[in-house]
């Protein structure tokens, strides 16, 4: 009965066909792409077009006290999406129209339902770019992308997503709507309450419409590839390529067990004999010959067995796309490696000192070696950004008890030295206990504060991040 009342209030604020019931639909909104998360059956799926309309959403829920979960593309590893039982899902992904883009003052407004590659080909039509890639980028959104602070590939040079988001607008959970930032190159009135809502996953506001600074479209990358015959000396080179004071446009790690599974899910003829590959990637114009000549010394210098340029861009871009290829190659080899396609992939993301790659790595191995799990590594590593990919079979307690060993072994290695739970994927159910770690018990205080203050009955994502 208490479905019924909200099913009709939320129809009687939002158009026809905005309101979605089948189960099927429902039970495809349940998650993310986040293995072994919990995840509860949405009352509804609604499909709002503007901010008013959500606006509304947000109302009709707070009146019925009932959960919102606001989502994407759901193309997330940690659970951020996940919806919980009787929850509204609010999906955003009809919000999808770029509203402007000047060249002028590059500058971008966009929905938060517009596609990472749909607004990549817009950009590029004015010779402009929003730099960050995270690897979902063809499906990805970017309202997503802000909640989560995404990053991708070239964020060793360009950041992360916090660093060009300069606006937004947000439905907050009385259904308010906030506008925040600013359309200038500076600004620094008041709090940044842009930065504050970048990152956080919906559980303090639904962001519904972003004000994104843009780049011009750089000079084409040339990249090469060094091979290693242990993943600690890649590490290594990445150090003393970051203490040389290089900038590449990207810097990637990917191991030996994601090589071979990227060979065997699409060959392209990969070094799967290697320990490590690192690809790397200059966009300095005129001074990129050089620059990559210097980084291919570095990694001469620092161990690797071979190191080779690419010959041409279509070249360079096939190294580009084998290495965004790596995650669902792993999903696609964790699922024949046990009977029934039951293999999983618990995915990993955390973020280290440079410094500290070399035995980060090494203390993975040994993590992985102890308790008989496969773990791959692939990992944005001129930004300390790694991704430890860990295979458990999902029909079996051990290998999953197992798998969640490795996790939190992982997890405390990172913070050990001086690292953080999260570079890119966010906290979401995933996380949680890592994060309050991390933050320490101030820092959890605080958190806590500021989520009470905006969203007092809890209702925005509930369970995420704290």
């Amino acid at each position: 009965m208490g479905n019924d009342a909200l099913i009709a209030d939320l129809r009687r604020v939002l158009p026809d066909g905005a309101v979605l019931t089948d189960p099927d639909l429902r039970r495809s909104h349940r998650r993310d792409e986040a293995h072994l998360c919990a995840a509860g059956m949405p009352a509804a799926v609604v499909r709002p077009r503007d901010t008013a309309q959500v606006a509304d959403v947000v109302r009709v829920a707070a009146a019925h006290r009932v959960p919102v979960v606001p989502q994407g593309a759901r193309t997330g590893l940690a659970g951020g999406a996940n919806a919980v039982e009787g929850a509204v899902a609010l999906a955003l992904t009809a919000m999808d129209r770029i509203v402007e883009i000047d060249p002028v003052n590059r500058i971008a407004v966009v929905q938060a339902g517009v596609v990472n590659a749909t607004f990549a080909k817009a950009a590029a039509a004015h010779g402009l770019r929003f730099p960050p890639d995270p690897s979902s980028w063809e499906s990805s959104t970017i309202g997503g992308n802000v909640s989560t602070n995404a990053g991708g590939m070239c964020c060793v040079k360009y950041g992360v997503t916090s660093e060009h988001v300069i606006g937004m607008e947000v439905v907050l959970a009385d259904g308010e709507v906030l506008r925040t930032g600013r359309r200038t190159p500076k600004g620094v009135a008041g709090y940044d309450l842009t930065r504050l809502f970048v990152g956080s996953e919906g559980t303090l506001g639904i962001i519904t419409e972003i004000t994104l600074a843009l780049r011009p479209v750089p000079d084409d990358a040339l990249t090469l590839v060094a091979v290693f015959d242990t993943t600690a000396a890649a590490g290594a080179a990445v150090a003393t390529i970051a203490g040389a004071g290089c900038t590449p446009s990207l810097l990637e790690l990917v191991d030996r067990t994601h090589l071979a599974a990227i060979e065997s899910y699409r060959p392209m003829g990969l070094r799967t004999d290697a320990a490590a590959v690192l690809l790397a990637a200059v966009d300095t114009g005129e001074r990129a010959p050089d620059d990559l000549a210097r980084i291919q010394a570095l990694c001469t210098a620092a161990g690797a067995a071979e190191v080779y340029a690419a010959s041409d861009a279509t070249e360079a871009e096939a190294l580009l796309a084998a290495r965004r290829l790596a995650y669902h190659a792993m999903e696609h080899a964790a699922a024949a490696a046990f009977p029934d396609g039951n293999g999983g992939v618990i995915v990993d993301d955390i973020a280290v000192p440079r410094t500290t790659l070399a035995q980060v790595l090494d203390g993975i191995a040994d993590i992985a070696a102890a308790h008989d799990i496969m773990v791959g590594v692939v990992a944005h590593a001129g930004d300390g950004n790694l991704h430890p990919n860990i295979v458990v079979d999902r029909a079996d307690e051990a290998s999953v008890a197992r798998g969640r060993a490795v996790f939190d072994e992982i997890m405390r290695l990172c913070l050990s030295v001086g690292g953080t739970s999260t570079g890119e994927h966010g906290v979401g159910l995933l996380k949680r206990e890592w994060l309050a770690r991390e933050l320490g018990p101030v820092g959890a205080r605080v958190h806590r504060a500021v989520k009470d203050a905006l969203d007092p009955q809890g209702l925005l994502n509930p369970g995420k991040v704290l």
